[in-house]
């Protein structure tokens, strides 16, 4: 007799948010968002499987839950159509595109069966039944408890901070025209919600739903489970000699199983009582033929233990099963996921079963809403607490929804995520500033970091300041047309302090930056300056701006500074009757001689070019050459202050960056502690940050501005490979006040990067409380605009120079020979 699939689909409706069976079963859905793989400290391991037993506890009796973990193969599709993309944007999108990653997806089932229904078993699943009819059907009532039931159970879980739950309503779970509802979905295992084509199921050969070979291997034999389990393992690949890395228990069949499959958790909440008693029962008959065998003798301990410790204990006794469904298209595949799945469960101490003749019955309950369809020859006897090990605890790293970011690269499979380490962490208070403190020794991608970090704020319209040691910013310049102040005997470096651009203008910030440059010039560190010495050069200051208003074509710089100091205003002091030793102005004139032209520095304050420095978004301060002079290093620096504070007041509602490489430690030599400390302590008043990046811990320890100013003020700490230190990491750990899953992150970078693949990882942590570490991979393009290899730098210049300059369309020249081959 033919059987058509309407009369056999044990699903009768939806209704009320609620799938209904055909046997009276009603369901709830919900949507699970968990916490991301490799970011769970072992203690969040532990509390997170605590929440799932409490969870479980509080469900009724005669209620099933179960979980589905849905992992599917797909690939990064790149955004082509923003007009404002710019070229190293595209060149990221075309890098990633089509990039391979598994996409999680969990849906958490609560089934409550109505009282009587019967128990089901291989031999007796709707799938095989006649005719299908309700026994009863739910009272009102009862309805309503058991959805009280589920939202304390919703409450437990998000309470916890772990998991995030969504209550799926009828439209998500029942199929319209053009979208799958879940329960359609998971009939045809279809990849989207708009995979509208039906498929066939075949149980002749195996299962197959369409195209798609499927294999079901199962957990659900007592003998064949790990002789220990626990709510987390050890993760070998990130673990070292110093640290273990922490994976949940069952993550090699979640995130690290690299395959089409679905993972099916059930838990069979029975009636306690009766359960116990079944238990009591089968120990007495085992106890009275104990002595005509051992396995009797044995079963019968095992039964006590059970039944002691559910006692003992107050153990909640339920039946659980848990199996793998995986699919492929080609046959030929069939093979290398049953060796990729039974390793995973091997990981686990466990033994796989292929289920070959009972693969259709279980596959049938796996419909959601039909769990209670479940063959419970299939299932096997524990505790809640145990049967919560065997959960899928994380999902794989999410992109932000904030519009700022930065783009990073996923730990497992680098696909491209949307990463904001300073609004949204500042928004939901998990830090207090923006500041970022970065440490990473030579050659660990440091520099290459933080170019894509800077590159990323600047086309999000960031101002930024770059103070440099070593030219590592010169290509993102150039990219960028930014301003690069840089010291060479053909070219020394040149500013205009005097300089009043549009849209700032001569005010009291402005005057004292340029008293305090004067100051420096004059006086020696040891040097003090008396009360009528700055009121002098106060009144010195406005006397030129006023002489420059009378004068049009009079340009702002120090010659004619100097020039109205030497002619008009030591006659103004003579007509004063200002004294000597009130304002000594043929001491200040010979001083200030060697930068008025002619002059030894004539160069340094008069420059015509690059005057507008509060407009430009982009400048880097290179400080290589300059570092030890003992002239223009201090008035380099005092510039850079007066710039970077200048924007940081005026650019009202502006992002604002000031990065000091490694810069900071000749800056601390010439006493400018102070401008540090209050630049770390105030910055973020101004919707701005300020970033130090080191390369060595002993910096950190011999300088206490570090220690105290800058590494208490930034609540990001970014950490790139710091496999050389693992020896003596605990100083650093105690230094920047890292925790031991901080730790362990650390230490685990860059030990299973994917070897066909070129990338660095980086650690980041924001206030203590959220740590992750990610790739930062990009494409060939974005690689020799960041890099800071000179024979590269080199090749760069050189391809440029072709297109008359044009560095964009040299790299783009450049990448294409070296893809090529050339």
């Amino acid at each position: 007799m033919e059987k058509t699939i309407e009369n056999m689909f044990p699903i009768m409706d939806v209704e009320h948010d609620c799938i209904i069976s055909k046997q009276g079963d009603v369901t709830i859905v919900f949507r699970a968002d968990l916490p991301e793989i490799f970011t769970l400290s072992d203690q969040e391991y532990e509390t997170f499987h605590q929440t799932w037993v409490k969870a479980i506890k509080i469900l009724p009796k005669f209620s099933i839950f179960h979980k589905q973990d849905w992992f599917l193969d797909s690939s990064y599709t790149a955004d082509f159509t923003k007009e404002d993309t710019s070229f190293l944007s595209r060149s990221s999108e075309r890098f990633f595109n089509e990039r391979p990653f598994l996409e999680h997806s969990c849906y958490i089932m609560l089934t409550k069966k109505p009282a009587g229904r019967k128990t089901s078993t291989s031999l007796f699943s709707s799938l095989l039944r006649t005719t299908v009819v309700p026994e009863e059907t739910l009272k009102p009532q009862l309805l309503q408890e058991f959805l009280d039931s589920a939202g304390q159970f919703q409450r437990i879980l998000e309470d916890s901070g772990f998991v995030q739950l969504t209550r799926l309503k009828e439209e998500a779970l029942k199929s319209h025209q053009d979208k799958l509802g879940l329960i359609e979905r998971y009939f045809y295992l279809a990849d989207k919600a708009d995979d509208l084509i039906i498929n066939d199921l075949k149980f002749d050969e195996g299962l197959r739903v369409g195209d798609k070979y499927c294999q079901l291997y199962t957990l659900a034999d007592a003998e064949d489970l790990p002789a220990l389990c626990g709510s987390r393992i050890n993760y070998d690949k990130y673990s070292t000699d110093k640290t273990k890395f922490s994976v949940g228990f069952a993550s090699t069949l979640g995130q690290l199983l690299s395959c089409n499959h679905i993972y099916n958790q059930y838990v069979f909440i029975e009636d306690a009582q009766k359960t116990l008693q079944k238990l009591e029962s089968k120990r007495l008959r085992l106890q009275s033929l104990s002595a005509y065998s051992r396995e009797n003798t044995i079963s019968r301990d095992a039964t006590n233990d059970f039944l002691n410790e559910a006692i003992g204990q107050q153990r909640l006794p339920v039946k659980a099963h848990f199996n793998v469904l995986a699919w492929t298209d080609t046959k030929e595949e069939l093979k290398d996921l049953k060796n990729m799945i039974s390793s995973a469960i091997a990981q686990m101490d466990a033994v796989a079963k292929q289920e070959t003749v009972g693969a259709p019955q279980i596959y049938w309950a796996g419909i959601p809403g039909n769990a209670a369809d479940f063959p419970m020859n299939d299932t096997f006897d524990t505790f809640a607490e145990q049967a919560t090990c065997f959960f899928n605890l994380e999902t794989g790293y999410r992109s932000s929804i904030s519009p700022f970011g930065i783009r990073l690269g996923d730990r497992l499979t680098g696909k491209p995520v949307h990463v904001d380490i300073s609004d949204e962490p500042m928004a939901t208070g998990i830090i207090t500033n923006r500041n970022k403190f970065i440490l990473g020794p030579s050659g660990s991608g440091k520099s290459f970091f933080t170019n894509h970090m800077e590159r990323s704020y600047y086309e999000q319209n960031t101002h930024i300041v770059l103070v440099d040691v070593g030219h590592s910013y010169k290509g993102l310049c150039d990219m960028v047309n930014g301003y690069y102040f840089t010291y060479t005997t053909e070219n020394p470096i040149r500013f205009n302090p005097f300089f009043i651009g549009e849209g700032d203008a001569l005010d009291t910030e402005k005057k004292e930056s340029i008293k305090t440059l004067l100051l420096a010039l004059w006086k020696k560190d040891d040097e003090s300056f008396r009360r009528s010495e700055y009121v002098a050069l106060s009144n010195v200051i406005a006397g030129y701006y006023s002489h420059l208003e009378a004068k049009d074509d009079l340009f702002p710089g120090f010659n004619s500074f100097y020039e109205f100091l030497r002619d008009e205003y030591v006659q103004v002091l003579k007509d004063d009757h200002v004294k000597e030793r009130d304002f000594d102005i043929d001491n200040f004139l010979y001083v200030l001689r060697p930068y008025y032209e002619g002059g030894e520095f004539d160069y340094l304050l008069n420059a015509t070019e690059n005057l507008d420095l509060l407009q430009e978004r982009f400048i880097v301060f290179e400080l290589d050459n300059i570092k030890d002079h003992p002239i223009l290093f201090p008035v380099v620096t005092i510039i850079i202050m007066e710039v970077f504070i200048n924007k940081m007041r005026k650019m009202k509602g502006i992002r604002k960056t000031i990065l000091i490489e490694e810069a900071w430690k000749a800056l601390m030599k010439e006493g400018f502690a102070e401008y540090i400390k209050y630049l770390f302590k105030t910055v973020r008043k101004f919707f701005g940050e300020a970033i130090v990046v080191t390369q060595d811990i002993e910096d950190i320890i011999s300088s206490p501005v570090v220690k105290q100013a800058i590494v208490n003020n930034s609540d990001c700490k970014i950490l790139l490979d710091q496999s050389k230190y693992q020896n003596k990491f605990d100083q650093i750990q105690e230094l920047l006040g890292l925790t031991d899953k901080e730790k362990a992150l650390v230490l685990s970078m860059n030990k299973a990067n994917d070897p066909s693949r070129k990338y660095k990882e980086v650690f980041i942590s924001l206030g203590g409380t959220q740590s992750k570490v990610y790739r930062t991979e990009v494409s060939l393009e974005e690689y020799l605009v960041y890099t800071t290899e000179e024979t590269e730098k080199v090749k760069v210049q050189a391809y440029a120079k072709k297109f008359d300059g044009d560095i964009k369309k040299g790299i783009a020249a450049l990448a294409n020979d070296i893809r090529n081959g050339i």
